[in-house]
């Protein structure tokens, strides 16, 4: 697995996302996927305190255990434990650190995030309490995550010449291009920020488990959704894109899941594929499906893609 530069931290190109743990995974299965994402080159682990309903650090803490070395940690604040709102204040973020670290039985947290902007606390004082815990020794990097590119470049100001964020985690895939559009991924750019996207398979409609006129498959993410959420995902517009990409994987012999994770490592922003996995097996999936694609790939899966 090859490492990206995420700020002063070399990151895998394919991360694990933590939020199953505690929740679908217990301690026991937690610790198989964490110890398969190690033995496959993962290195990148990003969890929340709020995910798991707390549980979620914790166990990535356990997991870990003796490897804790052989890993970069990115955590997230900001999100309400009871998730009423969001809150950001600097008492808040020093109090969340704190707790973070002692649920993850860690003495630093390699990238802590904010999870959403808090509109009521003011950024600048957001990030002047993210410098201090730098200062302090207890966060090697700060980042972000679900910011418009115009805050992007408020947060770089605000940070003067002290740590800045050096990544920004949004939604992006072959299906959701939106960073493309409002701006991010070329704040990103003009910033020199890492972009981590998540939800790099749609909520599963490019793993190619998902076939024309079949069923989907049970226990899988999207079968698990809410049906007002599911609405969108199943439109017939994303449908019929996914139908282009099952065609074009055929007769180019590339799985689907290549194409999803290749296509975004290709964008020069792009730092380390967050995806989630519930089992060895899907690790390694997951770590085998990065490959270099071709000129005449990359276009073809814009063309099949595009927003219209």
């Amino acid at each position: 697995m090859k490492l990206r530069a995420l700020g002063s931290l070399q990151v895998s190109e394919v991360g694990l996302g933590c939020n199953n743990f505690g929740s679908r995974l217990d301690q026991a299965a937690t610790t198989s996927v964490v110890h398969a994402s190690l033995d496959a080159g993962v290195n990148f682990f990003d969890t929340a305190d709020i995910y798991g309903d707390l549980k979620s650090e914790v166990q990535l803490g356990v997991a870990l255990g003796s490897r804790r070395d052989d890993a970069i940690i990115a955590t997230k604040f900001g999100m309400l434990h009871d998730k009423s709102g969001v809150c950001a204040t600097p008492q808040y973020v020093r109090e969340s650190c704190d707790a973070s670290l002692q649920r993850l039985g860690t003495d630093v947290i390699d990238l802590y995030q904010l999870h959403f902007p808090d509109d009521s606390t003011p950024l600048a004082e957001t990030i002047g309490a993210m410098q201090e815990l730098v200062a302090q020794g207890k966060v090697r990097e700060i980042g972000c995550s679900n910011l418009s590119a115009a805050q992007l470049h408020e947060a770089a100001r605000a940070a003067g010449s002290g740590p800045r964020f050096v990544s920004i985690q949004s939604q992006y895939s072959l299906l959701a291009r939106q960073p493309e559009t409002d701006g991010v991924l070329q704040a990103c750019a003009d910033l020199g920020i890492g972009f981590l996207p998540f939800y790099p398979l749609a909520n599963g409609l490019l793993t190619g488990k998902v076939r024309p006129g079949e069923p989907i498959p049970e226990g899988t993410r999207l079968s698990l959704m809410p049906e007002d959420r599911k609405v969108h995902w199943l439109s017939d517009r994303l449908r019929s894109r996914v139908d282009s990409l099952l065609a074009f994987g055929d007769e180019t012999g590339v799985a689907m899941l290549d194409f999803a994770f290749s296509w975004l490592l290709h964008h020069p922003a792009v730092a380390s594929v967050i995806a989630g996995a519930s089992n060895a097996q899907q690790i390694q999936a997951n770590a085998a499906a990065v490959r270099e694609l071709t000129t005449a790939q990359l276009q073809r899966l814009d063309e099949l893609t595009a927003e219209a």
